[in-house]
């Protein structure tokens, strides 16, 4: 099937794991993807030809979305490039993990701009394109740790619980635009990142978890490849849990 055929969808800090996913998912289906990186020219280019071989253009860009005036200057250049955006994808987040005892000014200043900022920033930015043509997607990452809070992660709990206060707001802004706005949020998802944890933990993790195994990011991109497209016509303002039924 080519779901997203034609469509022109942007996905933010798309170089791996989930946004990976998502960007090859939607490759797959017919979109042709633009996609943010930070650093890594490397992997962008890489993921660039995995993302052409399946017959769409791709193109990636050196962005930092915490920044507004690289979000504009992002979408400009993305017009420009496609002719248009059809589908958004705020991915790009970190984490500045610890205690709030031991947590930096820095560390929640980061999380937030990295995490929070950039959804508006972008949002923004592809507003007027978006409300132009009448029509569009978007699609914002959270976290079940946004919807339940979890310790250690204050900062990241907050900037992922702003998102689905965000994208709640917004869906009721645009809604007569025929835009729609959407939260997934991810429980635990195997990675790059959570392979580098110990073995015994992962375990823990998994044992603990309704289905017994952590989610792959293609459990992910499943679901953002359904909101992206036509079949989700009358999904907006909710949040939805990819979680193995963690939160249940």
């Amino acid at each position: 099937m080519e779901l997203l055929k034609g469509k022109v969808a942007l996905i933010t800090g798309a170089t791996r794991g989930i946004g990976k996913g998502i960007a090859v998912k939607f490759a797959e289906n017919g979109a042709n993807v633009a996609f943010t990186y930070v650093s890594s020219e490397t992997k962008a280019a890489e993921l660039e030809k995995e993302l052409e071989a399946k017959g769409i253009k791709a193109k990636g860009y050196k962005s930092d979305a915490a920044k507004f005036e690289s979000a504009e200057e992002l979408i400009t250049n993305i017009v420009a490039d496609f002719g248009t955006v059809d589908v958004v994808v705020n991915n790009a987040g970190i984490t500045r993990d610890t205690l709030l005892m031991r947590m930096t000014q820095e560390q929640w200043d980061e999380v937030i701009d990295t995490n929070l900022k950039s959804v508006f920033n972008v949002t923004k930015s592809v507003l007027k394109t978006l409300l132009k043509q009448r029509s569009g997607s978007i699609i914002n990452l959270s976290s079940v740790v946004g919807v339940k809070g979890n310790a250690g992660q204050s900062n990241y709990s907050a900037s992922k619980a702003g998102i689905i206060g965000f994208t709640k707001s917004m869906a009721l802004e645009i809604g007569s635009r025929n835009i729609r706005c959407n939260v997934i949020a991810p429980g635990f998802i195997e990675t790059e990142m959570t392979g580098a944890l110990d073995e015994k933990v992962v375990n823990e993790w998994r044992n603990s978890i309704p289905l017994k195994r952590g989610g792959s990011p293609e459990d992910v991109a499943n679901l953002a490849l359904f909101l992206a497209s036509d079949m989700s016509s009358y999904v907006t303002g909710q949040v939805v849990n990819v979680c193995g039924g963690m939160l249940t």
